[in-house]
């Protein structure tokens, strides 16, 4: 009826306003590319945690489909697909303190073969009923998480326990980098006698100074922000929580590419060196 009566006669004879004639009209379906189908259905298979260089990368490496990244940028901003954004961390440097063991690291974090250098941390994990204590171990060769213990305390047994499996899945290497920071449980005797018996080097970060040990640090971040990332605090069963951070650190070893490693997973890298 658009050839007889204008809009707003139409409009005002059906009693529909105007605004909402023009927002039904602007929501009609439209026809997506094949490029912006790939890019959703990546999006999707990644579960919202890549940005557009790391989707630019996937595209040509699993569907040949070589696109400039500000299109893939854009085809993303276009369909909200960016990836969550982690919330940059405060810290407040407490300057020079007494060093348990040197840095030796001084944010070297690269390593040029497997067992050369180890990055090691806690982090609080307060998803479910009741707080656990996640360690992990990193081989910063290729960033992949070698051994990790989640429990329900943060005392010396956890990282001991920790190391402990690291060195057995790495077939005992002697001569690693052990690098920490100054907690209690990587300067007691306890631990430190298992790193010299074991003949590996401590390291560890100045007091009050988190880049020091950057990695790892960044590695419990992501696990967080993508792993849990709709996940209210204390809303899962333990059970659950643990589920969840096995599930991550597969995928995160298994799956997620990562820039430092050519755009390659821990696993695939680490494989070449083989």
């Amino acid at each position: 009826m658009r050839k007889k009566y204008t809009v707003t006669a139409i409009l005002a004879a059906l009693n529909v306003p105007r605004a909402t004639y023009y927002r039904w009209a602007s929501n009609q379906e439209v026809k997506l590319s094949r490029y912006e189908e790939t890019i959703i259905s990546v999006c999707i298979e990644t579960k919202y945690r890549y940005g557009h260089r790391k989707i630019t990368q996937l595209l040509k490496r699993n569907y040949q489909i070589k696109l400039n990244r500000n299109t893939v940028q854009r085809i993303m901003q276009k369909h909200h697909l960016q990836c969550g954004v982690k919330p940059k961390r405060k810290w407040k440097s407490q300057g020079e303190s007494v060093i348990i063991a040197p840095n030796l690291l001084e944010r070297d974090f690269k390593a040029v073969l497997p067992n050369q250098k180890w990055v090691t941390d806690i982090t609080y994990i307060q998803y479910g009923s009741s707080t656990l204590y996640l360690s992990t171990i990193m081989d910063l060769y290729n960033n992949q998480i070698v051994s990790y213990k989640l429990y329900t305390h943060q005392q010396t047994p956890l990282v001991i326990d920790t190391l402990k499996d690291a060195l057995e899945v790495r077939g005992n290497p002697t001569g690693v980098i052990i690098h920490s920071d100054q907690g209690s449980v990587y300067t007691s005797y306890a631990y430190q006698n298992i790193v010299k018996e074991k003949n590996l080097v401590s390291s560890m970060s100045r007091r009050g100074n988190c880049w020091d040990n950057a990695v790892i640090e960044s590695f419990h971040s992501n696990l967080k922000s993508e792993g849990f990332q709709y996940v209210k605090f204390n809303s899962m069963s333990l059970e659950a929580v643990r589920e969840q951070v096995d599930q991550y650190i597969k995928y995160y070893n298994d799956e997620r590419i990562q820039e430092k490693l050519g755009y390659h997973t821990p696993l695939e890298y680490g494989s070449m060196a083989a």
